[in-house]
């Protein structure tokens, strides 16, 4: 009898709620519960199309990361973040812990694929911190413009800003996100850059490279 992965069945379970979620928001007509679980959806299957398109073999704890903050973040636009005042602090922490894995694992990847970069570990760290600061910023700014446009127009939006302490406390939660990203997560993520490592495709560009160069 097969096994049952665990981590695969919580990841179909959240990929189901979020498309309950996203036909309630076309039931009922709710614009901000449509984009924000049509999205999450559409961005839970990112890790199959990589693996099926360029072979790379994604660690199902890693999937199951993605999963989990746009699946809380979608849930929270169905009525959390006002109801549960710590919700926009978790899906801020997971959101940055995300983009902080994203972060590590390309320079990571650079790393172990060139025989000429070093990265110390202290280096790594500063990197991923800068990361997720730099994209909470970007991140800010775009609720900050939505804003503006729904003021103009009158249209809601899946975002908003409330006020220059939530924008602080946003950026405090990402930073905690990507420091324990970035303390803990090469345990998991060193083994997904060495897959990518080991990808042919990366393997055949890196070989182009060094004809190139000779």
């Amino acid at each position: 009898m097969r096994r049952l992965n665990w981590k695969k069945a919580v990841n179909k379970l959240m990929q189901l709620t979020l498309t309950i979620l996203f036909i309630s928001g076309l039931v009922y007509g709710n614009p901000k519960v449509i984009i924000n679980a049509g999205i999450g959806l559409a961005i839970t299957f990112a890790p199959a199309i990589v693996e099926r398109k360029y072979g790379l073999t994604i660690d199902a704890f890693l999937s199951l990361w993605i999963t989990s903050a746009v699946f809380f973040h979608s849930l929270g636009s169905f009525g959390f973040y006002g109801s549960i005042w710590w919700w926009d602090h978790l899906t801020h922490a997971l959101s940055a812990s995300v983009v902080a894995a994203i972060g590590y694992t390309f320079i990571r990847t650079i790393d172990l694929h060139s025989e000429k970069v070093n990265l110390p570990r202290k280096f790594m760290f500063v990197f991923i911190l800068l990361t997720v600061i730099a994209f909470g910023v970007v991140w800010e700014l775009f609720e900050y413009l939505l804003d503006i446009i729904s003021d103009m127009t009158g249209l809601a939006m899946p975002l908003a800003q409330h006020g220059l302490d939530d924008t602080m406390k946003d950026m405090m939660y990402n930073i905690l996100g990507a420091t324990v990203t970035a303390l803990f997560g090469h345990i998991y993520l060193s083994e997904t850059a060495e897959n990518f490592k080991k990808n042919k495709i990366l393997q055949e560009a890196k070989s182009l490279i060094t004809e190139n160069q000779e």
